[in-house]
């Protein structure tokens, strides 16, 4: 029964946390609406949380479906658990993924709470996700729509909090959402989604680093065998598998192959030598009793789940793939997969080789 049963939905001032509480309200829930105020601000913006007018869209939402309208001040929580965190790791040399850290400490964490204690009994966002009881208990899957599944970044919720989640679009594509709001009236219906880390506009990364005064020195860049190549300009300005802007000239092209923040180098090779054949993940939240001994896992959100054995050595998961993968990142989320049901995730610490027999093998 969902009448009369209260829902907090988390609203961004987009299509698709607008059409998420159009879809509750039709559904029968008592809708309010919440903005998050992150304290983020943007030179082409007046105010923000996660850019542009987002209070005043989801303000304007909340007044065309006749719903009360929140907003809360997490810029403190935002800088403390999210931005900072993401600037000390970029200084370690890792490079972490700041959408993930949101839903852990804010979304999943911080909003839930304030729901629960205002008496809602469920808090819903706008993700392509799902939610379903199984035999086994709650459990998160995929979205219908594959192209826009967002589950990658939603491993951390806690499993004892999946039942007072909801996802109203999960079942719907993108298309969808765009006609149901359109339908409605709402405001935001044709208003285009960001494809940018909130707190980095453009995805300028140097220019974030420079406008908080972070800056790593010059240093060397290096090989595998750490024979000196050529001169970095600091490793705040590099990636993991980038080619471009390294400066060198080579026979063959070469790639960034990791960092050593202690040393101060930048690690480069060919292209073959970003192929890794496992990882470690630690600091896991997993969604599933028993995990098993196969599993396909994702490391980037737009990469294809690939196939591995998965070994569980304490409060870490150590992976072997199927197939070496490119550009194993530490930092960044593991997800793991069976089918369409999330078992969990993590975050990668390491990358190693692993020999064809071990491959063959299966082994760890």
């Amino acid at each position: 029964m969902t009448a009369g049963k209260k829902v907090l939905v988390a609203m961004s001032g987009g299509v698709d946390s607008s059409v998420a509480a159009l879809l509750l309200k039709e559904a029968g829930y008592a809708v309010t609406g919440v903005t998050m105020c992150l304290g983020i601000r943007q030179e082409e913006s007046r105010a923000s949380c996660c850019g542009g007018d987002a209070i005043e869209d989801a303000r304007h939402v909340c007044g065309r479906l006749d719903v009360p309208h929140f907003v809360f001040d997490f810029a403190s929580l935002m800088e403390e658990r999210v931005i900072r965190k993401f600037t000390d790791e970029y200084l370690q040399g890792r490079t972490p993924n700041p959408c993930v850290d949101c839903n852990r400490y804010l979304k999943f964490d911080a909003l839930l709470a304030r729901a629960r204690g205002m008496g809602f009994d469920c808090l819903a966002t706008g993700h392509y996700a799902r939610i379903a009881e199984t035999p086994a208990g709650w459990g998160l899957f995929r979205a219908a729509d594959k192209n826009k599944d967002q589950t990658y970044f939603l491993y951390p919720i806690r499993k004892d909090d999946l039942s007072s989640v909801l996802f109203p679009l999960g079942e719907m594509k993108k298309e969808e959402v765009r006609i149901r709001a359109h339908k409605a009236g709402l405001p935001v219906a044709q208003k285009a989604e960001s494809q940018d880390i909130c707190f980095v506009p453009q995805g300028d990364y140097r220019q974030f680093f420079a406008q908080r005064r972070l800056a790593s020195p010059p240093g060397d860049i290096v090989d595998a065998s750490g024979r000196v190549l050529g001169r970095h300009t600091g490793i705040l300005s590099y990636t993991i598998g980038q080619r471009s802007g390294l400066g060198i000239s080579a026979p063959r092209p070469l790639y960034v192959l990791g960092f050593d923040a202690v040393g101060n180098r930048l690690v480069v090779g060919h292209k073959e030598e970003l192929l890794a054949g496992g990882l470690v993940a630690g600091d896991l939240n997993l969604l599933a009793d028993g995990f098993p001994e196969t599993a396909d896992v994702k490391i980037r959100y737009r990469k294809k789940p690939a196939p591995c054995r998965v070994v569980r050595d304490g409060e870490k998961l150590k992976v072997l793939f199927r197939e070496p993968q490119e550009s194993v990142t530490p930092g960044q989320a593991a997800v793991f997969y069976e089918g369409d049901r999330v078992l969990g995730g993590g975050v990668i610490e390491t990358a190693w080789t692993a020999s064809r027999e071990e491959r063959v093998e299966g082994t760890v």
